[in-house]
């Protein structure tokens, strides 16, 4: 009888948990890029363009990349499957904004499944230059949830759209 309440309890405490847990996450960084506007829109809006800034693209150079559809529309497809490091997914162009902002979604299916929000934005800033904040978000699932209460989606993720960010800065000002 002690083993059913002791099973009880956890069990509780597990709900209890996951009801306090965030439900949603939302994570983004932004850069200045000294480029025009037009001039970095117009390569963001390409997927394949990502593989040259992206900080998943370098943690595994053996990814599997598949692209469906018209790169640089909406419903774009780009599929990959990496190492564990990288996973497995794709992201679909689901809106286009021209000439300020690039909504896709992306379906993780590796190490775990998970659907998200993507967006990139430009926006103009001083002396030709651009502002672009890259950004998702979405649900937090179970069991997905319940870490969210020790681990920071803004943390782990935030880290890898700085370098990306970054990288992106360094190709489209010429130095990478």
């Amino acid at each position: 009888m002690t083993f059913i309440y002791i099973l009880a309890a956890i069990l509780v405490l597990l709900i209890a948990l996951y009801l306090i847990a965030p439900a949603r996450y939302d994570v983004s960084r932004s850069i200045r890029i000294d480029r025009p506007p037009g001039e970095v829109f117009e390569y963001l809006k390409y997927l394949k363009n990502q593989d040259e800034w992206s900080p998943w693209s370098r943690r595994d150079p053996d990814m599997k990349k598949d692209f469906r559809g018209t790169d640089g529309t909406v419903g774009a497809v780009s599929s990959w499957e990496g190492n564990k490091e990288v996973g497995a997914g794709e992201q679909e162009l689901t809106r286009i904004e021209e000439g300020t902002r690039i909504e896709s979604q992306l379906r993780f299916l590796k190490p775990w499944k998970s659907t998200s929000d993507a967006y990139l934005e430009v926006e103009p800033a001083p002396g030709d230059g651009s502002k672009v904040r890259w950004g998702f978000s979405g649900q937090s699932g179970f069991p997905m949830r319940l870490m969210m209460l020790v681990i920071s989606m803004d943390k782990m993720v935030g880290k890898d759209f700085e370098e990306g960010l970054a990288s992106l800065k360094a190709k489209l000002e010429g130095a990478g």
